[in-house]
């Protein structure tokens, strides 16, 4: 049997094994109903109506950071012979994805030494919680991209001053253009802890300072031409950013609530993190290990009060808690390690087999029960064999299969083995079943019956209750654009869009309404979760629908 890759892997094996990771996935499937539809719909409304400055989302201000809808749209233009917007914005994310891989390794080998640093790529790549966002459009991986370039510039303040200071202000301005100025505020006080614990506190005091003016000189080049060409689009910004700042309703419960998440969005980063700081409890004054745990607890708690549990913002928790588990991967005890490694391989190959068995259910009816569920969770989808994603999907496996059983025996076997497992996982899925997931997520159906639906003599669109991926959806694929029933302009609409039930708008009860078109997507079966469309025939004093 031919040699297993050496461990730790060679910077190419590594290299290698992150690209693989941070592509799959990105392209073959339709914007679906979230952040992914709505990022596509910011990038697609800016390559439409050419304004980089200012984005939008189907013609009305979306008031956000520009700099991932500015990749992006890029990414587009560069590869639009060759793909559709939706599919080539999302090199954005795998760009990102591979930066911020790239400085939690830089940053973990600046604490942790060289032969330990490529636990921290390996581990960041194989959190749970990670690996849907790392390939979906989303904004929020440029800013973990400013996190782990930040913790890296804050690695350097000891050695390279300038350097770590230059860094850090440069990765501060760009997440602040990457997602907004409250993300990123954690930063600040980590920073400042950094500085204090330096050998030369008040030369590090000063540098940190002047990088501060460096990253309010970076968001001010896009601020103030906004302030000077939009100023409501600048007060929207500024509403927005105060609103955040305030805090969210209940922070202690945001915080349990990210307590709960974490166990299984940071497997196994979490673990080897909790073991580094018993095993090492001794060592817990070194830069090494106080620096990630202050940003790991000022991060939980700023989270908390201004960003609210939820999945995306959980991503900013990865990296300080990635780096405070490397240290725990030599150390960690062999019937530990050992048992995590079986545990890995035995976890992914048999969910490999069941995506495999789920494929032969989706395009060959067997087994029979499975396929009943198949076409019972998505009507009317008819499975087909395609060669290509098979091809790919075999070589897959084998490769894990080799791999899994020449790798040597080391401790970051089952770290290696983790991701690996993980990522064929995920590029199973996204070969196998992505007909089958599109088929059941996208709004391109909908979107174009309803376009069919629609009088060709027409004042206006009202809509009641429609969020912001469907608008971008609907927009995206048809053209379709709707004025929201709370603008007075919506008046003079002479037809109404409602996503749920049209009795609880209040159009049920609405003399002169008359329904023309309902639909949804295949497993929107409900009233409550399907599009409804009303016409009447002449314009109404007051807002549709009220």
């Amino acid at each position: 049997m031919p040699r297993g890759i050496g461990l730790p892997p060679s910077s190419w094996t590594l290299a290698i094994l992150l690209l693989v990771y941070s592509l799959t996935g990105l392209v073959g499937h339709d914007p679906w109903k979230s952040d992914d539809a709505v990022t596509i719909g910011v990038v697609h409304d800016l390559l439409t109506r050419g304004d980089w400055l200012t984005p939008g989302l189907a013609g009305r201000p979306y008031p956000d950071a520009p700099v991932y809808y500015w990749v992006a749209a890029g990414f587009a233009k560069l590869a639009s012979a060759v793909l559709p917007v939706h599919q080539s914005a999302r090199l954005a994310s795998g760009l990102f994805t591979l930066l911020a891989l790239a400085f939690i390794l830089f940053a973990a080998r600046e604490l942790h030494g060289p032969d330990q640093s490529s636990a921290a790529p390996l581990l960041l790549a194989g959190s749970v919680g990670f690996i849907y966002h790392a390939h979906e459009a989303q904004p929020m991986l440029a800013t973990l991209t400013a996190y782990t370039a930040a913790y890296w510039a804050l690695t350097q303040f000891n050695r390279r001053p300038v350097l770590g200071a230059l860094s850090f202000g440069s990765a501060l301005g760009f997440g602040c253009l990457a997602n907004g100025l409250t993300p990123v505020l954690p930063l600040i006080p980590v920073a400042g802890f950094v500085a204090w614990r330096s050998e030369r506190r008040l030369y590090s005091t000063l540098l940190m300072l002047a990088s501060l003016l460096l990253a309010a000189a970076i968001v001010a080049s896009w601020l103030v031409p906004v302030y000077a060409t939009s100023p409501t689009f600048f007060a929207a910004i500024v509403a927005q950013e105060s609103e955040q700042i305030a805090g969210t309703a209940q922070p202690l419960l945001s915080l349990l609530r990210f307590l709960f998440m974490l166990p299984w969005y940071a497997w196994p980063a979490l673990p080897l993190a909790c073991w580094t700081l018993w095993a090492k409890r001794r060592q817990l004054g070194s830069q090494a290990l106080s620096m990630p745990l202050a940003a790991l607890l000022i991060t939980l708690l700023l989270a908390s009060l201004w960003l609210g549990p939820r999945s995306v913002p959980a991503l900013l928790l990865l990296p300080p808690l990635v780096l405070l588990a490397v240290p725990a991967v030599p150390t960690l005890r062999r019937g530990a390690a050992n048992a995590f490694d079986w545990f890995g391989m035995i976890t992914f190959s048999f969910f490999a087999l069941l995506v495999w068995v789920g494929w032969s259910a989706m395009v060959f009816d067997w087994p029979p029960r499975l396929a009943r569920q198949v076409v019972r969770l998505a009507p009317g989808f008819v499975g087909h064999f395609s060669l290509l994603p098979v091809l790919v999907t075999v070589a897959a496996t084998l490769a894990w299969s080799w791999l899994i059983a020449t790798s040597p025996r080391s401790p970051m076997r089952g770290v290696l083995h983790w991701m690996a497992g993980l990522t064929l996982l995920w590029l199973l899925v996204t070969s196998l079943w992505m007909p089958w997931i599109d088929y059941g997520k996208s709004y391109r159906q909908v979107s174009l019956s309803l376009a069919a639906a629609l009088p060709e003599k027409r004042r206006c669109i009202a809509s009641v209750s429609v969020g912001d991926p469907v608008l971008a959806s609907l927009d995206y694929f048809s053209g379709i654009r709707t004025i929201p029933s709370t603008m007075t302009a919506s008046a003079s609409c002479d037809l109404l869009l409602i996503h749920g039930a049209p009795r609880y708008s209040g159009v049920a009860a609405n003399i002169g309404w008359r329904k023309i078109w309902e639909g949804g997507r295949p497993a929107e079966r409900a009233e409550g979760d399907r599009l409804h469309l009303f016409q009447r025939d002449a314009p109404q004093t007051g807002q549709p629908g009220r």
